[in-house]
């Protein structure tokens, strides 16, 4: 996985940030078993529309200025200088600090299992239709579970402000918009009160990326993933069945993808 960070352009925060499947720390031996395509079912998404999709010899393309196309926080709590790991004591409230971004990852649509998994690190690990990333569960040291860490300050007025909003989302103190958990305010139009969960994005491995509910409309536990919260099943999209993430809607190491179960081999 390639990162290059361009440095800030007109006061914004801009990252351009290039997945390669043949490079990169996330490496292991591939298994022989294979996914169906993803091709199929990706173009069923409901893609936002600041997101741009493009497919190509076996990969998708995705482009998206960051920019999550639901509402968010008009203040949130962000770190004061210094703080890797923000409390109510050691952060301030803000006018809203996420900024566009440039985005362009691509991914294979033959994602295949690996005979190792590989640890999901800091930063972005995956993609959602909203336009934003996904993150792991963890705050910036790794051990830290966002969720179960969100707190509350007050701006200037009194106002009381949060430091993750109610789709578990919150930006860095950069405006990176990123998630943590389940993103409730995109299940809640994508997704039937009491159905199945429909595609919410892409792992960095190739791999879908659900909500929290199965094929019959019943919550999935985390019981019933692997370690990477990852499960084999069918979804709407991928009626045969096909391995993918599970984001559950918990305050806890589950909340996200902890580790990647497929190789980044094409």
């Amino acid at each position: 996985m390639n990162w290059r960070l361009r440095p800030p352009a007109s006061g914004l925060f801009i990252a351009l940030i290039t997945f390669s499947i043949s490079t990169g720390a996330i490496t292991a031996a591939t298994a022989s078993s294979t996914s169906p395509s993803t091709k199929s079912g990706l173009q069923q998404a409901r893609w936002a529309p600041s997101v741009t999709v493009t497919y190509k010899d076996g990969t998708i393309t995705f482009k998206s200025n960051g920019i999550p196309n639901h509402a968010r926080q008009k203040e949130y709590a962000v770190p004061n200088d210094g703080a890797r790991v923000p409390t109510a004591s050691t952060a301030h409230a803000t006018a809203d600090p996420t900024v566009g971004q440039s985005y362009n990852f691509t991914f294979s649509t033959n994602p295949k299992k690996a005979l190792k998994t590989t640890i999901a690190g800091q930063g972005p690990i995956g993609v959602l239709i909203s336009g934003a990333v996904l993150f792991n569960p963890y705050e910036g040291d790794g051990s830290t579970v966002a969720l179960s860490s969100n707190f509350i300050v007050k701006d200037s007025g009194g106002n009381k402000v949060a430091f993750l909003d109610s789709c578990n989302g919150h930006p860095t103190p950069r405006g990176q918009y990123h998630y943590h958990g389940l993103p409730t305010c995109i299940t809640s139009t994508i997704d039937a009160v009491k159905g199945p969960s429909h595609l919410l994005g892409i792992a960095f491995d190739g791999f879908p990326i659900y909500g929290d509910h199965g094929l019959n409309g019943k919550v999935i536990t985390s019981k019933q993933l692997d370690l990477c919260n990852g499960i084999t099943s069918a979804t709407p999209e991928f009626p045969n069945g096909i391995y993918h993430y599970v984001l559950l809607n918990v305050a806890d190491s589950r909340s996200s993808i902890n580790c990647f179960s497929g190789s980044t081999d094409k």
